[in-house]
């Protein structure tokens, strides 16, 4: 996946990644698993990767940082919620 921005929506079993291209095309969308996140990520080319902040954020911040990406957590109030 050629990403240069991803959204990843944390919770507590599935996060849902949502990807986008330098010209702000969708990349791809995945959901993955706890266990998947860091081999996904130490696989993947660094990026901005966007996350909501809340409890266990930080921690998860930490752990994809350790790849080379630029993790930036984004307080509630600025998340938009998904609506189909």
């Amino acid at each position: 996946m050629e990403a240069a921005t991803i959204g990843l929506d944390i919770s507590k079993h599935v996060f849902h990644l949502h990807a986008v291209d330098s010209q702000g095309q969708v990349a791809g969308r995945q959901r993955l698993r706890r266990g998947e996140i860091v081999s996904f990520f130490s696989s993947l080319a660094p990026c901005l990767v966007g996350i909501e902040a809340c409890a266990t954020a930080h921690h998860w911040a930490r752990e994809i940082r350790q790849f080379g990406h630029d993790v930036r957590l984004i307080p509630p109030a600025y998340v938009k919620p998904y609506v189909r």
